[in-house]
């Protein structure tokens, strides 16, 4: 699993430096051998994979307010050993939305390295963006647990003060290829 991890990485073609700084990051620790996945809540070992998914509606995003992070966040989670990063997407948003995907998902369209903040705090989320078509006319049960709310944002109007230190960049990056481009869809409730 993980040569199909560095071939996932390898994939992304990067905005900015920042995000040319965190590829090469991400390839030199899945190359170093190092565990890739949480094993241990909340944060053994404390770098791990996680896989982000930013449904889009048009020139909407749906965001969830996470209360351990107390962020407005994409779906997503932690991928789980043995776990390809798009099966983690597929099944984060099954869990957190009940939603599934109508056709394999793409590959990612973003990579961060970023040190977490909220209840649990400092350890590194190596994060894989996933983008999936959703839409705003379907109900959503999301993850009480989880989640606060779930919310659709124009994409102009994403709380950026409250979000994750690079959804700007990822809303620079969308908008460069396109917020309309073509996305593996997920429309249909379970």
């Amino acid at each position: 699993m993980r040569t199909r991890i560095r071939e996932e990485v390898a994939l992304i073609q990067p905005l900015d430096d920042t995000e040319r700084e965190h590829i090469a990051d991400a390839l030199a620790w899945i190359d170093s051998g190092a565990e890739l996945c949480r094993i241990e809540k909340p944060a053994v070992p404390p770098k791990h994979l996680v896989s982000y998914v930013a449904v889009l509606d048009g020139d909407h995003i749906l965001l969830a307010d996470h209360r351990n992070a107390g962020l407005w966040l994409p779906m997503g989670g932690h991928v789980e050993r043995g776990e390809h990063p798009r099966a983690a997407a597929a099944r984060e948003v099954q869990e957190e939305l009940g939603l599934a995907a109508d056709m394999p998902i793409d590959p990612p369209l973003m990579i961060t390295c970023t040190t977490t903040v909220g209840l649990t705090a400092g350890h590194t989320d190596v994060s894989l963006w996933y983008v999936l078509r959703g839409s705003r006319q379907v109900s959503l049960q999301f993850d009480a647990a989880e989640f606060n709310s779930v919310h659709w944002f124009p994409l102009s109007e994403v709380p950026l003060d409250r979000s994750d230190p690079h959804m700007h960049r990822f809303l620079a990056k969308l908008a460069a290829r396109g917020s309309a481009g073509t996305w593996s869809a997920l429309p249909h409730p379970l």
